[in-house]
């Protein structure tokens, strides 16, 4: 029997990791204010190593090169609305300079991967073990009705908010605010709107999906009291990181999978370093009147031995 030739990895060009990046979560299905796509790198250099991450800021990016990587995939935008400078003297401009100056690679995917099928609302949902039913705002332009931004999902059995609240600071990573809850916390949820990051623009759909609850992060005073004196919905405010977070596992696990598939010599990793920049919380020891208290969040903390990887 003739022998089988072996087959051998190889490292592959930015070029050919950013087409696979692009596949997933096409440029052109971004907002138009956004800025996305590659922001530092040559198409021509080698990647042996991928560091997915929700901010591009500078621990994120110390942390890539102590990691080696050749590649930084972040959710959020170094220059959403543009700069003038680049100058190391800026927190930003150091930015770029610490990347070129060690052969690492920015490339962005926010509301892209926002709408994307899967995306960040999916891998929020599959956090919480939801189900997801279906885009809460759909893409017009998806045929299949599965493009959008976030998802109206379901509960395998009812739970009150306050069970939800606690599933919520259980299975996202910990955070200085924790959970925030507006509503009955024993009403009984059945159906749950979901949304990683900022959702209060999107109190219309949700009202319209007819969920028990809404989880996402960023909700301001006004929108939330406008909010409940329209309906009993339920609202559960986590921190924007915590919410999008799980989107890098999601990410990394698809990056993956195409490297298997090309047979790219390529490893990647999910950086577990908290980039919220709130970093204390402290309770209200009195009140004007009484208030109901929730359960003590059992957030998993990062584990600050390990920098690199995910939650188990």
């Amino acid at each position: 029997m003739p022998r089988q030739p072996v087959s051998r990895q190889s490292a592959p060009r930015l070029s050919e990791v950013v087409a696979a990046l692009e596949n997933l979560w096409p440029a052109e299905r971004a907002e138009s204010w956004d800025a996305v796509g590659t922001v530092v790198g040559d198409p021509d250099h080698d990647v042996t190593r991928v560091l997915f991450a929700v901010d591009p800021v500078q621990e994120i990016v110390d942390e890539a090169v102590k990691l080696g990587a050749d590649l930084l995939v972040t959710h959020h935008p170094l220059y959403l609305r543009g700069t003038t400078t680049v100058a190391a003297s800026t927190f930003k401009g150091r930015v770029v300079h610490t990347l070129i100056k060690h052969d690492i690679a920015l490339h962005v995917a926010h509301t892209n991967a926002d709408s994307a099928d899967p995306g960040v609302s999916d891998a929020l949902a599959g956090a919480l073990d939801l189900r997801v039913v279906r885009p809460l705002v759909p893409d017009p332009t998806d045929p299949d009705g599965r493009r959008g931004l976030g998802r109206v999902c379901e509960l395998d059995h009812p739970l009150t908010v306050r069970e939800l609240a606690a599933r919520a600071a259980e299975r996202l990573p910990a955070t200085a605010q924790g959970i925030r809850v507006a509503g009955d916390p024993d009403a009984l949820v059945r159906t749950v709107a979901v949304s990683g990051g900022s959702g209060d623009s999107l109190f219309d759909d949700v009202r319209a999906a007819g969920v028990d609850a809404f989880l996402t992060a960023d909700l301001r005073h006004h929108p939330v009291s406008e909010a409940r004196a329209h309906s009993p919905l339920a609202l559960l405010d986590a921190a924007h990181w915590a919410t999008e977070w799980p989107w890098c596992e999601l990410a990394a696990a698809q990056l993956d999978e195409i490297s298997d598939r090309e047979g790219w010599d390529l490893r990647v990793h999910v950086s577990k370093t908290v980039t919220d920049p709130w970093t204390a919380h402290a309770a209200s020891s009195s009140h004007p009147s009484p208030t109901t208290t929730l359960p003590t969040s059992a957030s998993r903390p990062p584990s600050s031995s390990d920098p690199l990887g995910a939650p188990n």
